[in-house]
């Protein structure tokens, strides 16, 4: 029962968030149900999760000034999320990932001469979602199958993303690690 309330509560949050065009807030729930998604795994999970992310990005860039009847498309999502909700509660699981599915088609969908550019924000929220999954221990495989994505976009924006560091592990310059070599083998750089 806790699962479904988290959903409900991030689909309330998502809607009203959309509505007063919050891209921190958005970005947020979607931080906070890829944790939740990473224990369940369930697909209406990371759609949602992908989903509000994107929308975070256009509205973040200012990309939703460009879409024409931007309120329209904004209805419609809130929309769909709201037929979640309503699925969630009736816990349809079916409904649930339909209704978020709806919403991401919507998106991409609503203006076609955006069409090509809004896939492309989906699939980089995808693989950004799938880095966090993998964060939280779910094999690179399995993230990457889970959200559609490739190994390689996986492994590529893993390679490049700071927060995928192990531990206390940090980077140091070039300097710091010419200095370390210099004092290892007992050399005094100075």
């Amino acid at each position: 029962m806790e699962e479904v309330e988290h959903k409900i509560s991030v689909l309330e949050g998502a809607k009203q968030a959309l509505q007063e065009k919050n891209a921190s807030f958005l970005r947020e729930l979607s931080n906070k149900t890829i944790h939740s998604a990473s224990t369940t795994q369930d697909t209406g999970s990371l759609v949602s999760a992908v989903l509000v992310y994107a929308l975070s990005k256009l509205i973040e860039r200012r990309d939703y000034l460009k879409i024409k009847n931007w309120d329209k498309l904004a209805n419609e999502i809130a929309y769909d999320f709201t037929s979640a909700i309503k699925a969630a509660m009736q816990n349809d699981d079916e409904g649930f990932n339909g209704a978020l599915l709806k919403a991401r088609k919507d998106l991409e969908e609503f203006s076609p001469d955006f069409k090509n550019y809004i896939q492309e924000v989906i699939r980089k929220a995808s693989i950004n979602k799938a880095s966090k999954l993998y964060e939280h221990g779910i094999s690179l495989g399995q993230t990457a199958n889970l959200l559609g994505i490739t190994n390689w976009e996986l492994a590529e924006y893993a390679g490049q993303s700071k927060s995928m560091e192990v531990g206390n592990e940090k980077t140091i310059s070039e300097k710091e690690r010419a200095e370390l070599a210099m004092n290892f083998f007992g050399v005094n750089a100075k």
